[in-house]
């Protein structure tokens, strides 16, 4: 039976239309004529039974229908170029794995240790895209998971491999002239806090046995990358695991003013699909994370 499926060109003109809202600069960006654009647009609405694009003297704006129909193609369009990309770079080979990673431990923990997996096994190619939350693996082309949570994650086996103690951390100006700090002195400045981790300054508090009002207040980030600039340009006290700043520690950029910490109730776990379980090259890259895992827990 023939798919219900309109051709690429048609799909990629509708697309460039949309991401301008203008036919002009549809047809510049895919050198064709603003003709074959229009002409495109309407067999697409056409083909659809559905209007995707209001024309006007001012121009053309999109349809809610338009709206929608885009930020769908526009999706499976990145997701077919990226395919197309991975098959040409792989050669057509299957040793490639399409890793979901949390953005800021995928940067500054997973990428300089990939070298070493690369050693052993030199024909695997190591795909990683930024992913913070969990997702159906059904819907994604993702072969395996890396994530911050507590294990739960539906359809997946899940292994932990590292926990997060985290430290708090400002710019060095911030506290100044003083080098250090008491730990009830940390209220005197605003608390950063982190998106994915609302819980973690109480969480600090409570290890010292203090109960502190405003513990979930202030300015909030969903990156620890946004945390640490944020906190290196003065504008609060932040609690950031130490091997995800290493250079800003490193740098004096980021001081801990209090040097206390404690161990996060979730964990870095390693989500493994069930329809990927017996898959060699993504338990291959698992034991090796699990074990990259063990050093840094005894560092």
């Amino acid at each position: 039976m023939r798919r219900k499926v309109p051709s690429t060109t048609v799909l990629m003109g509708f697309e460039a239309a949309a991401r301008h809202v203008s036919f002009t600069e549809a047809a510049q960006e895919l050198s064709l004529t603003q003709s074959a654009i229009c002409r495109q647009i309407a067999s697409l609405e056409e083909f659809l039974g559905v209007k995707l694009f209001r024309r006007g003297r001012q121009g053309v704006r999109l349809t809610d229908a338009g709206y929608n129909y885009h930020r769908l193609v526009a999706q499976r369009l990145n997701e077919i170029e990226r395919d197309t990309l991975s098959v040409m770079g792989n050669h057509g080979t299957e040793n490639a794995l399409e890793l979901a990673v949390v953005p800021t431990f995928g940067t500054r923990w997973l990428i300089p240790r990939l070298r070493r997996f690369k050693t052993l096994y030199p024909n695997i190619t190591v795909n990683m895209t930024n992913k913070t939350r969990p997702f159906l693996f059904s819907d994604t082309p993702f072969d395996a998971a890396i994530y911050f949570g507590d294990g739960n994650w539906s359809g997946t086996r899940t292994t932990l491999f590292m926990h997060e103690r985290p430290v708090p951390v400002c710019s060095p100006d911030l506290i100044a002239p003083k080098k250090a700090l008491a730990y009830d002195e940390i209220l005197r400045y605003p608390l950063l806090q982190q998106t994915t981790r609302p819980y973690a300054w109480r969480e600090w508090f409570r290890s010292l046995d203090m109960r502190v009002e405003r513990d979930m207040s202030g300015q909030r980030y969903e990156l620890f990358t946004m945390l640490a600039e944020a906190a290196s340009h003065g504008m609060g006290i932040a609690l950031i695991p130490p091997f995800l700043i290493e250079r800003e520690l490193a740098s004096g950029q980021l001081v801990v003013p209090v040097s206390h910490s404690f161990q996060s109730r979730g964990g870095y776990y390693f989500a493994l699909p069930d329809h990927r379980k017996d898959d060699e090259i993504v338990n291959l890259f698992r034991e090796w994370v699990l074990s990259e895992g063990e050093l840094e827990n005894l560092a």
